[in-house]
């Protein structure tokens, strides 16, 4: 299923290698929609506490795919197990979080074997729902994901406020 990519199940030892993948999403997603991925100046700090929890996480996934010509990664995905809101049958759902492939690496189905490879995972764990979120303009993942079998479940809308949304005073 994997094409002889090698991916693997991530280790607290590979976050300093995916903190730059982390930046090059949270950049992206910034390119794309900055009202809306504003992040955090310290989003790198955060994330190099919340990884290595998800790696040690049973119901958590974090898989890296090795890069074939050196001892680095070519990319990652961190995905969890998320509780439902009560008012649905399903309590719970898997849900990636994140998934980002170097360039220079792109095009060789690692995006798919990582993706492949956290469904598996989650459907072991008997999961049998997965959500993700992809920016609305970021279409080469929104093929991605359908090719994967993935469909619109919402269509998510924002509205920034304005000093004229605010109530008259005394109101």
């Amino acid at each position: 299923m994997n094409d002889g990519i090698p991916i693997r199940p991530a280790t607290a030892a590979d976050v300093p290698a995916i903190l730059p993948m982390v930046r090059a999403v949270c950049d992206l997603h910034e390119r794309l929609d900055t009202r809306r991925y504003d992040t955090l100046a310290d989003v790198l700090d955060r994330y190099a506490r919340w990884l290595p929890q998800r790696a040690a996480d049973p119901r958590s996934v974090l898989l890296v795919a090795d890069a074939e010509s050196s001892a680095s990664i070519d990319g990652f995905l961190v995905a969890t197990i998320e509780p439902n809101i009560p008012i649905y049958r399903r309590r719970e759902f898997g849900f990636i979080h994140d998934l980002w492939v170097e360039p220079a690496a792109r095009r060789r189905g690692v995006a798919r074997a990582l993706v492949h490879n956290c469904l598996h995972r989650f459907a072991a764990l008997g999961v049998d729902q997965v959500r993700l979120e992809t920016a609305a303009l970021n279409e080469p993942a929104q093929r991605l994901f359908a090719s994967l079998g993935f469909r619109a479940g919402t269509i998510g809308m924002l509205r920034d406020l304005s000093a004229g949304d605010q109530p008259p005073a005394g109101a």
